[in-house]
């Protein structure tokens, strides 16, 4: 099992080697991504699984029971033999941020389908379908938004408001959907009904230390930090390097680089006095004209703030426009600030975390319940469906970065926790 799971991981990530020197890069709706999930697709079937996808670009693999045939449903054709039963589903993603690692949503599919094959060996048939869901375009590296693929199953897509979003290179999501074969007015087709799903797990790296750091093999979530972020434009005046005087000057990014430095000590400062952390990272910075002789005369800062506490988070961001007020008036420039993404915390479905752990237990490992201060696409499954988030440790809790790395056996862990879940789930 050890030598399928090392073999495939390289498959899904289109590679021959795990430590490329810049990482892998296939962001939301591109070539990249698709041809990754063509993998996925290809190991699926490798499996004797049924392989479609939706409206969104998800690629749904699904174990079926020999059940009656049913209708079609959510705009997808039936499929003769196809379960009248609500499926029991795992999934994770495949895309990744530019220059990331090869664990981060990949290790999930990884051990789901691991498990596939490993229940498959020992003889076991399903009574509920199982499902293995590759959600399209979960990081928000492409478009500042993220998890567009379960947003759109779970129903929760703002299709009038993303369809104009623009990546770096001025495409819009709409283009780049339909740049894949899809067809953005038909996107919202991909939503699923609740009949449809029983219960939804996601496997991931863990992405941080707390498992280590217990003493534990693996970690389960009970809630998720899903963040607050902010654009912070600053319009300053662009004047030369060289003549002109230092009282006379509005310049951008020395107005915004205190901001910089608050953001960090200002959730610190929170964190020590509150029973629950948050974190918040000036994460992007763009400077225009950018170029050496001519005074910053535009800068867009973007932050990123996350806490499973909703006040904490809401305090943090008050506390950034008061700052920026401050900043307007001391540096004479204008600051504007859009709020991109205000996403409530995820509550996780207890009884799935308590069956998770205790499955992790009976098989001999240590489990420990924690909250994930990431988000995931099962934040938005758990709008809709029992969900439940198993984590896997990494390496030195590294990830978004080449260096990302879990163990083969941690993997292998993670595929064995997954096919009993799926035993006691979809074999009762």
């Amino acid at each position: 099992m050890l030598e399928w799971l090392e073999t495939t991981l390289k498959r899904l990530n289109v590679t021959d080697t795990m430590d490329p020197p810049q990482g892998f890069t296939r962001l939301g709706y591109t070539q990249e991504e698709w041809a990754a999930m063509d993998v996925f697709q290809q190991v699926a079937e490798e499996l004797g699984l049924n392989v479609r996808q939706d409206a969104a670009g998800n690629r749904i693999a699904r174990w079926e029971t020999e059940q009656e045939d049913y209708p079609s449903v959510s705009g997808l054709t039936a499929i003769p033999g196809a379960s009248s039963r609500p499926a029991v589903a795992l999934g994770s993603h495949l895309d990744t941020v530019v220059s990331g690692g090869g664990y981060d949503g990949v290790a999930g599919l990884l051990c789901a389908l691991g498990a596939v094959k490993w229940l498959k060996r020992q003889g076991f048939t399903p009574l509920y379908p199982v499902e293995i869901i590759c959600f399209a375009a979960e990081e928000s590296a492409r478009f500042g938004v993220s998890t567009i693929g379960s947003k759109a199953m779970a129903g929760l897509l703002s299709v009038e408001e993303l369809a104009g979003v623009k990546d770096q290179h001025g495409i819009t999501l709409r283009e780049a959907v339909e740049q894949m074969g899809l067809s953005w007015s038909d996107i919202t087709k991909a939503e699923r009904s609740q009949q449809e799903i029983k219960r939804f797990v996601e496997l991931h790296i863990e992405q941080g230390t707390r498992i280590e750091k217990s003493g534990a093999q693996f970690g389960v979530a009970t809630a998720i930090a899903c963040p607050i972020r902010l654009k912070i434009e600053v319009e300053g005046q662009m004047g030369h390097t060289g003549t002109t005087p230092m009282d006379e000057r509005r310049d951008a990014l020395v107005a915004v680089a205190p901001l910089i430095s608050f953001v960090a000590e200002r959730a610190e400062q929170l964190s020590a006095s509150s029973p629950c952390p948050v974190v918040a990272t000036a994460s992007t910075l763009q400077v225009k004209p950018n170029v050496m002789n001519v005074i910053p005369g535009w800068v867009e800062l973007g932050i990123d703030i996350r806490s499973v506490d909703d006040k904490l988070k809401i305090q943090l961001a008050q506390s950034i426009k008061e700052k920026c007020a401050e900043l307007e008036q001391c540096y004479h420039v204008k600051i504007k600030i859009d709020t991109l993404v205000h996403n409530p915390s995820v509550t996780l479905d207890r009884s799935v975390a308590d069956d998770l752990l205790q499955t992790g237990e009976r098989l001999g490992y240590k489990g420990l319940l924690m909250e994930s201060g990431a988000g995931h696409d099962v934040m938005n499954m758990a709008h809709k469906w029992p969900s439940g988030l198993l984590f896997i440790p990494c390496r030195e809790g590294l990830s978004h970065h080449p260096r990302e790395y879990a163990a083969l056996d941690d993997l292998l862990m993670g595929t064995h926790i997954l096919a009993a879940y799926l035993q006691g789930e979809a074999g009762e």
